[in-house]
């Protein structure tokens, strides 16, 4: 296991010097077994994530746009002890189709890189950088996206490129040359 990267300027340095590698990394996994990279993915987020302390970061809650469910608005508005009408009001915004967002980035309730309603935060709050889920495959593009971002990404993706054999096969060094 590599060393444990938690530096946010040289995540985002990095990530910017390795925007070809992970595109290649794109291609290189898409023959790969779907289950075989979901469990490895979810070992390297149950080893890496515990060592990072994200109430240090708060970057996914400076920088997500982070969907709201009916019920949540109505969990956090009494948690707040306030009707759920104000809160969608203030902290809300609903598009025609009637999908609610958090109307605001950074979110409202953060505070010095930590969340100040964190029992009761949403469900995409709590489920974030989602690597513990199936299908990573499919939803590789949108955690790329965040790898620049977030430190869990970005040292699970490092070290999945080693345990998958991304950087044996070569492809890294071909891209970055």
């Amino acid at each position: 296991m590599q060393t444990i990267i938690i530096n946010k300027n040289f995540i985002k340095e990095t990530a910017k010097k390795k925007e070809v590698e992970n595109d290649a990394f794109r291609s290189f996994m898409k023959n790969m077994d779907g289950d075989m990279l979901d469990k490895t993915v979810q070992q390297l987020n149950e080893t890496i994530a515990p060592q990072i302390d994200c109430t240090a970061c708060g970057a996914c809650c400076s920088h997500l746009m982070i969907n709201v469910t009916v019920e949540e608005c109505e969990r956090l508005s009494a948690h707040l002890n306030i009707d759920a009408a104000t809160f969608k009001q203030q902290y809300i915004e609903e598009s025609l189709q009637g999908k609610m967002i958090i109307n605001t980035i950074p979110c409202h309730f953060l505070e010095e890189k930590k969340c100040t309603v964190y029992a009761e935060r949403f469900e995409e709050c709590r489920e974030f950088p989602h690597l513990h889920k199936s299908n990573f495959k499919g939803r590789l593009f949108g955690t790329l996206v965040h790898y620049a971002l977030c430190p869990i990404i970005f040292n699970v993706i490092e070290e999945l490129k080693l345990k998958i054999g991304f950087k044996d096969a070569g492809f890294a060094n071909k891209v970055n040359d």
